[in-house]
Formats: C-alpha cells, structure tokens, sequence
C-alpha cells in the first residue's frame, strides 16, 4: 500500500475530488483521458495546476503529480480547471449528512441516551470539521488560480516591455531616416543643374519616404498599452480584494465550538439522562450558512481572475503581432538606408570619373597646343618669327619629335574615349537599379 501512488484531482467546476491510482511510468495523456472518462472535461480543455500555480509539463510523467515521501501524500492536491469557463457560478452542493446527523437536524429536539448521543455529535463534529477542510482545499485551488495568472501576467510584463522597446527603436530610426533623407533630396535638388541627374533614382528616394511613413504605423501600440495597463490595474485590484485572502475564520470558530460540545458531553457520565441536540444542530446550520456564503465569495473571484487570464491569453498573440510588424518595419527602414547610401556612393564614384576625364582633357589639349608651335615656329636670331624658307623645313630629328607628339594625342584620345564609355555604362547601370 505505500508503495502505491494516488493522485488527488479537484475539479474546481464541480468542487468535487476524483483519485485515481496511477499505473507505472503512466503518461499525463493517459491520466488526462481518465480524467475526461470522469469529468466530462475533454483533454484540451484541462488545465492541471499545482498548488505553486506550474501547470503540469505533458512531456513529463504522470507521478509528477504525486508528492514524493509518506508525509501529506494523501492530502496533496492537483487543481482542474475547464479552460472553456471562466465563469464558475456554481451552484455547489455540501457534503452529505450522515443518516444518525441527518436524524438530529430534521429535529434537533429529540432526547437520545448519552453513550448514543456521543455518537452522533461525533459525525457531527467531523461533518463540520470535513466542511471547513472543503473549503480550505477550495480556497488553496482559487491560490493556484491567482499564482498562474501572476505567472502569465509576468510573461505579459516581459513581452510588453520588448515591446515598447522595439518601438521606441523603430521610432528613433524612423526620425533618423526622415532627416537624413530630407537633407539629401535639398542637396541633390540644389546640383542637378550643374551635377549628375536621375529621375528614375529621385523617383526611388520619394518613394522611400513614403514607405518609411507607413512604416510608421508599426510603431503605434497605443492601443495595446492601453489594454495592457487596464489589465494591470485589474490584477493588482484581485490582488487588494479581501476574497483573496481566507475566508474562514468563521467557520473556524465554529469548528471550535462543535468540538468543545463534544468535550462537554463526553465529560458527562454514561447513565441512563437523555439529552437533545439543539447547540450542536445550530453548529452545523451556521456552518453550513457560512460555507455557502464564503464559496460565493471565492468562485465570483476566481471567475474574475480566470477572466484576466483569458484576457491576457487573448492579448500575447495581438503583442506577438506587433513585435513582428515593428521588427519588419525597422529590417525594411535598414534596408531603405542601406539602399540610399550605396546609391550616394554610386553617384560620388561617377562624379570623381567625370572630374578626373576632364583633367586628362585639359592637360592633353595643353601639351597639343604647345607642342606644334615650339617644332613649326623657331625664333629667328633677332627674336621674330619668320616664314620658314624650304630650306630650312625640319630636320629629321624634328620629324621625329612631330610623329612622337601625334602618338601622344592618339593615345590620350584613346584613354578619354574610353573613360567616356565607362561613365556611360555606370550611369546606364544606376538607372536601371
């Protein structure tokens, strides 16, 4: 017998508790299908909490349920709650009386024997004591419910904060782009006339600022702060309200008072007096009064907080959402500015080509204009140029001065030529991207 493992289920829908003897190396599914032959609770809809509030890992074994050692293995508890709910309204029935309890409460006033009334108040004693304990072991369910939604509003806090962080981001870089990208258009706009021009490129950039406000919209999460804080403030009220904490101070007392009843009548001797059971049929009205009271109490809030938690369960996939659109709208911002600046190089690398051909130009039309006249024109002695007589035309070595400059002027022509074509062909190629 101690070697076997038993599971204690309470089903917070019906306020009732179901065991069941696990079998070895039993899965979670397997216990979950009993559970659902039992209940009525299909599989996907059960949620099994401990009493931390950690929902049960479907990948580990179904004796994570069982508490390990002799001590409290028959009162420890595993909470099923219907993920379909969130209203839990009851009504919930009491515990059943006992035939010899149920005798004394139809009629408080009958006289029975001493050894025999002992009997009876005895039930009556541990039918009092088993009501408070029912709504001990409720209000330690309600416990679960109230760390599980703390356990998911934290995850809310994580996710919403990397939320607005990745929107404030968004946000910077979005200003960033807009300024820079202004100054660009103002400084291509004021060289067009005189620089390098492209409709097709300008057209590009126009369309980016376009794109780089619609991308704006990603960062707007508004809303689902508004929603979030809402929520938060719904909590931490749950968390304030008096129904989160126990309840049971007066069934307590009355608890108290049965068993001092008892005492009192088990101190008195065992002789043939007769007695009735008024005090003791009170005890157990007022207690059952008292737990009808406080389950009210206890299931109006856990209907609250199982509504927050489906409120918060509603809101992860919309905040999952949003991070995704603000990390494509920052991927496609980075994109765009990546873009423009090879474009903005593409135009320095085609203006420094054009700056450098016009030097070569220059500087080869130089040494042609000065090169003919130094061999056509020599200074005669008195310092004048004179017509050359045929004579005097150039000397062979001048000859080869001549063909040498002409060589220089083929090759130059031949350079610039094709410093030309590359310039076309850069230019060609940043229109078309």
């Amino acid at each position: 017998v101690l070697f076997l493992q038993i599971v204690h289920i309470l089903n917070m829908t019906s306020a009732k508790i179901v065991s069941f003897l696990l079998h070895p190396e039993e899965s979670l599914h397997s216990l979950q299908n009993r559970i659902e032959s039992e209940t009525g609770i299909s599989t996907g809809n059960q949620e099994l909490l401990l009493e931390t509030g950690i929902c049960l890992d479907p990948r580990k074994p179904a004796s994570q349920c069982v508490i390990d050692g002799v001590r409290g293995w028959d009162s420890y508890m595993v909470y099923l709650f219907d993920k379909s709910k969130t209203v839990y309204d009851g009504p919930f029935a009491s515990r059943s009386l006992s035939d010899c309890v149920n005798y004394i409460v139809q009629d408080s006033k009958i006289q029975l024997p001493i050894p025999q009334l002992r009997k009876v108040w005895a039930e009556a004693v541990h039918y009092v004591i088993g009501l408070k304990e029912d709504y001990s072991r409720l209000f330690q369910g309600q416990r679960a419910a109230m760390l599980s939604l703390l356990r998911y509003n934290a995850n809310l806090i994580k996710m919403k904060n990397n939320m607005v962080s990745a929107s404030q981001q968004l946000k910077a870089k979005l200003e960033f782009f807009h300024q820079s990208i202004r100054l660009d258009l103002e400084r291509y706009s004021d060289q067009m006339a005189y620089g390098i021009s492209s409709e097709k490129m300008l057209k590009a950039w126009k369309e980016m600022e376009e794109k780089a406000s619609q991308c704006a919209q990603a960062e707007d999460i508004g809303y689902l702060d508004e929603q979030i804080m809402a929520l938060h403030t719904e909590i931490v009220e749950l968390q304030k309200s008096p129904y989160a904490r126990r309840q049971g101070e007066v069934m307590e007392s009355l608890e108290q008072r049965a068993i001092d009843l008892y005492k009192q009548l088990k101190t008195r001797p065992p002789d043939h007096t007769y007695s009735d059971s008024t005090d003791m049929v009170k005890i157990i009205v007022q207690t059952v009064q008292s737990q009808d009271r406080v389950l009210k109490e206890l299931f109006g809030h856990l209907s609250k907080l199982l509504g927050c938690k489906q409120k918060i369960i509603d809101l992860l996939p919309e905040i999952e959402v949003a991070l995704n659109n603000i990390k494509e709208a920052d991927n496609s911002v980075m994109q765009m500015q990546g873009k423009r600046q090879r474009e903005i190089w593409h135009l320095l690398k085609i203006a420094c080509t054009q700056s450098s051909s016009r030097s070569l130009v220059s500087s080869s039309l130089e040494g042609t204009a000065s090169t003919p006249a130094a061999t056509w024109l020599p200074q005669s002695s008195s310092g004048n140029t004179a017509p050359h007589p045929l004579s005097s035309l150039a000397a062979p070595e001048d000859g080869a001065n001549f063909a040498d400059v002409i060589q220089e002027n083929v090759n130059y022509l031949e350079l610039f030529s094709s410093i030309l074509q590359e310039v076309r062909q850069e230019q060609n190629s940043m229109m078309v991207s």
